[in-house]
């Protein structure tokens, strides 16, 4: 077993299943299962299943995207808006003039 697959078939905890199936709506197929085929009743179940597994994931995204916004905001200045006219001092420092 390749690192890729055992990574791949791993459910994350966040999401409660693996990448493979939140990317793709589908489970990771191992070896002669490929041919076989199945019921229409059971593929319309895995569809509904998929798309549960993915709005749940992009649920989660939303949060977690919330939340780090709200964390990142919290340790923000306020900052001046400039506007036109507005006078500043400018410092000379760190120029370099070539000659």
């Amino acid at each position: 077993m390749s690192a890729e697959f055992a990574i791949n078939n791993k459910a994350h905890s966040t999401t409660k299943v693996s990448s493979f199936i939140a990317n793709y709506r589908r489970e990771l197929r191992i070896g002669i299962d490929l041919k076989r085929k199945r019921k229409m009743k059971k593929m319309i179940e895995f569809v509904e299943r998929m798309r549960k597994v993915q709005k749940e994931a992009g649920a989660v995204l939303v949060r977690v995207q919330k939340e780090i916004k709200r964390q990142v905001n919290r340790e923000r200045k306020k900052v001046k808006v400039w506007k036109v006219e507005d006078k500043v001092i400018l410092s000379t420092k760190d120029l370099v003039f070539k000659e």
